[in-house]
């Protein structure tokens, strides 16, 4: 299983909103921080927005913030509403399936209930796990300044 460049940024944007609090963080800085299209992550900040993960404010001065506290933001919750479609195999898009054994494959309910046990992990973390304070924590506060620093020269 893979998921998507999509999911990867939206989990990355939350953690940098995260670190900077409640300070609104232009697009452009989070774009900068990690060193990917700011197009892209428009997007990807758009859906952010409109599931309620994020706040935006436009124009001169604005930028984004969480909408939630970090307590509340379960990663399983946000992967699942970057991925709609997590169908591992065929065979789980009953509408697409034209796997000739479906009716008695064995394979299909082994997949099921990983995938099962992949989103159970994620719902056992909220955003704050990924933000306790620590020697990690400033060494990737200390990294994404310099790629900030870096841009903006």
């Amino acid at each position: 299983m893979q998921l998507t460049q999509f999911t990867d940024y939206a989990l990355r944007t939350l953690l940098y909103l995260g670190v900077n609090g409640g300070r609104l963080v232009p697009v452009a800085e989070v774009s900068a921080a990690y060193g990917i299209s700011n197009h892209h992550l428009m997007k990807v900040s758009g859906l952010l927005v409109r599931a309620g993960y994020v706040h935006a404010v436009r124009g001169r001065g604005g930028g984004m913030q969480l909408a939630q506290a970090p307590e509340a933001l379960r990663l399983g919750a946000v992967v699942r509403t970057c991925e709609p479609n997590m169908n591992l195999v065929e065979c789980f898009d009953r509408g697409h399936n034209s796997c000739p054994i479906v009716a008695v494959c064995e394979l299909a309910g082994v997949l099921a209930a990983a995938q099962a046990e992949f989103f159970a992990r994620l719902d056992a973390y909220t955003l704050a796990d990924l933000l306790r304070p620590g020697p990690k924590q400033e060494r990737l506060t200390q990294i994404w300044r310099r790629k900030v620093a870096a841009a903006q020269a």
